[in-house]
């Protein structure tokens, strides 16, 4: 397809907390992807780098940072600010160079030195910033706003706080095999409920650390591939960075407001990225609605929406349908996927909103063990941020590295037997998100 990039290379420093600058991370990972590519760093014609702001001057301008710091050899550089969909925005950019002409040899590189702790605003009095905004007005940190999302999916769908706990068993047993993660160590669900409570209903063990790391990939047209003799790589055929599209029916922390004076109609539904969900007629495959409790695992040939047609689900389901419609596929079509869960409650909403499962039904596909390293639909066989924690500008370049591994059976323990195609998802503050198709 006219769409396509190669992902000739992989590479990642792994996950921690190793105090020391996130250009080191960023240099190791990005050594590590041109090795993987058999390119050398002068080969490279673009390099786009995945902001980071906590790092002062060289994070903001991280395009180059990571050229200077690898050497300067004259490429263009672009930096990508995207909060928590930075590195899947950098992933775009760099696929749009090269399917414009522009450069045939792309470098992608993200990496963070993450605080210890919450996450926080930048400091001063910002009365027109919602982040800030959030935490002085709500005193929202992000912990509070998962446990918001959690507290809705007890009282909506029924889940429990033992639903939330098997995610965390799921993704740390995956963890557990990655030389990469941070966390390599499996859990009991007796061991997550007895973690401290942060805030009610989860637990320690149920929201992402913050960590040091660094991801970076190295994209071709698909003309130098296979000059380079590669005639079957891992391929990028979509990525989704679409906004929300209002009314936003479901409020959606850290915004604090549900609608604007665009006015559009609770009604309405539309192309990719005009609504803010499945329905029956949108995205491909879609063959009928998955209403609330369905179950619309692959090869339904369907796609979730708020029930009876309606195009209300959700921001991140909008997403997902974006990216699955550019490609031309749906999540019939899947292997595996990999999805941000800063929260073990979360991670049930994007099974629903990548169209696994119906509204509601995110719980009962876990406890079916459809999401395992051995389920049918595994998801998060990197071990997820569970294992991984927070390393902003690289976490969504590092799901792209996870899934190319994959897809090349070169996964070791956790390989999924015969991986053909994967999605990535994540969402930042904001109107911020992503989705990347992968597919060999």
């Amino acid at each position: 397809m006219s769409g396509e990039v190669a992902v000739l290379g992989a590479g990642m420093h792994p996950w921690g907390k190793w105090g020391r600058s996130f250009v080191e991370y960023g240099r190791a990972a990005a050594r590590e992807a041109l090795a993987d590519a058999g390119l050398g760093w002068a080969d490279v014609q673009s390099i786009v780098g995945a902001d980071t702001v906590r790092s002062g001057y060289p994070g903001y301008v991280a395009g180059a940072t990571f050229a200077r710091a690898l050497g300067w050899q004259g490429a263009r550089v672009t930096s990508v600010y995207a909060a928590c969909a930075s590195g899947a925005q950098a992933i775009g950019a760099a696929r749009a160079q090269i399917l414009a002409g522009l450069a045939d040899v792309v470098l992608v590189v993200g990496a963070d030195a993450a605080p210890k702790g919450f996450f926080a605003p930048a400091g001063g009095e910002r009365p027109d910033d919602p982040d800030w905004l959030r935490f002085r007005v709500l005193g929202a940190t992000n912990p509070a706003y998962f446990a918001l999302y959690a507290r809705r999916r007890m009282a909506v769908y029924g889940d429990t706080t033992e639903d939330f706990a098997r995610v965390k068993v799921k993704n740390a047993a995956a963890g557990a095999l990655n030389p990469n993660a941070r966390y390599r160590k499996a859990v009991t669900p007796g061991e997550v409920a007895a973690s401290a409570v942060v805030a009610d209903p989860l637990r320690l063990l149920d929201i992402c650390a913050t960590s040091d790391g660094g991801a970076a990939l190295v994209l071709t047209s698909m003309d130098f591939a296979r000059a380079r003799g590669v005639t079957a790589p891992v391929r990028i055929r979509a990525v989704s960075t679409v906004t929300p599209t209002y009314p936003r029916t479901v409020l959606d922390l850290p915004d604090i407001a549900t609608d604007s004076t665009v006015g559009a109609r609770a009604d309405s539904a539309g192309g990719a990225g005009a609504g803010t969900g499945f329905d029956a007629a949108a995205g491909a495959g879609a063959g009928a609605d998955c209403g609330a409790g369905a179950s619309c695992g692959p090869g339904s040939g369907a796609l979730p929406g708020a029930g009876s047609g309606t195009a209300t689900r959700s921001f991140r389901s909008s997403i997902a349908r974006a990216a699955y419609e550019e490609a031309g596929l749906g999540p019939e079509d899947l292997s595996l996927a990999e999805v941000y869960d800063l929260s073990t409650a979360l991670e049930l909403e994007w099974y629903e909103d990548i169209g696994l499962c119906g509204e509601g039904a995110g719980a009962e596909l876990l406890r079916e063990g459809a999401t395992a390293l051995a389920g049918r639909i595994p998801v998060n066989t990197s071990g997820g941020l569970a294992s991984f924690g927070e390393a902003v500008p690289a976490q969504a370049i590092a799901q792209v590295c996870e899934l190319t591994w994959q897809l090349r059976g070169t996964a070791g323990d956790r390989q999924v037997p015969g991986a053909r195609t994967g999605i990535t998802a994540n969402q930042g503050l904001f109107g911020h998100g992503s989705a990347v198709v992968v597919v060999r």
